[in-house]
């Protein structure tokens, strides 16, 4: 285990539910930090990159971002080298989001808190920091072998792919994607064949849907587009850009390992997050 005390951050977006956890917390865990509590995503995580805690307990619906669109972010930008926090996430009870976290192994607490809940969460994170001295030392020994060398970060990106492909909602065309885009024009309506869409990408409330020599803007969110599309055919390589699989160029890695990624018919380089560049593993 680290010398240091164990730290943590508090995402929680009901002040007096957050103030009860850091009390439970105190009382089961005295020697736990909590280093900061957040009423939201985007402060979530700012503050995880900044004070880069042990434990994240993070609630599941917050405003501005999810817990686990937060989480899934996070694990984009967290430094490569550093341990990846353990995760708990925060939930009023629902059956498919409770089932998705035990078959993941993610810890979770229900509300209201309970404390003999809080007790268990408490024991299983400690074990985990505990057991993080040997995984280091493990992934340094296997450096030259290719393994990767943040072992905790691998897991959380697994466990957090499942997680949102979980929380995705399912598409109303039951297994028959979407082949036409109704975009609003001026005054006008046209119609759009999604064969000719290169990449779709998010923009707050509308998704952006280019062409090889068109722009157009949708009203709708890019989570509720992505289910009607066929995934076959258009890969999503960042939480906020989804593409279409054939239209790849090429795809190169920089020297801290990230992939970015151009389309034929468009000039623009296009990041790819790690939380889907998996499916360019060969590189």
């Amino acid at each position: 285990m680290s010398q240091h005390p164990a730290t943590a951050l508090i995402a929680e977006d009901e002040p007096l539910l957050a103030q009860a956890l850091q009390a439970e917390l105190a009382r089961t865990w005295p020697g736990l930090r909590v280093l900061a509590s957040v009423g939201d995503g985007i402060s979530a995580v700012a503050q995880a990159l900044q004070l880069l805690p042990d434990v994240l307990f993070f609630d599941i619906r917050m405003p501005g971002q999810t817990g686990l669109e937060a989480a899934a972010e996070l694990a984009d930008e967290w430094p490569q080298h550093t341990p990846f926090p353990a995760l708990v996430f925060v939930t009023a009870y629902d059956q498919y989001a409770v089932q998705a976290f035990e078959v993941q192994a993610v810890d979770y607490l229900l509300k209201p808190l309970q404390a003999a809940r809080l007790e268990k969460t408490v024991a299983k994170v400690q074990l985990a920091l505990a057991g993080r001295a040997q995984t280091a030392i493990n992934s340094g020994a296997n450096a030259t072998t290719g393994t990767s060398a943040n072992p905790t970060l691998d897991q959380a990106l697994h466990q957090l792919q499942y997680l949102l492909a979980a929380a995705q909602p399912a598409s109303p065309s039951a297994g028959a994607p979407i082949e036409l885009l109704q975009v609003s024009v001026g005054s006008s309506i046209r119609m759009v064949p999604v064969g000719e869409v290169l990449y779709f990408e998010a923009a707050d409330k509308y998704v952006r849907v280019l062409t090889a020599s068109h722009e157009y803007l949708i009203r709708t969110a890019l989570k509720d587009l992505l289910p009607q599309l066929d995934p076959r055919s258009f890969w999503q390589i960042h939480r906020g850009t989804v593409v279409q699989s054939s239209a790849i160029d090429t795809v190169l890695r920089d020297e801290a390992g990230k992939l970015t990624l151009s389309l034929r018919g468009r000039p623009e380089k296009l990041a790819v997050s790690r939380m889907y560049s998996q499916q360019f593993r060969a590189m």
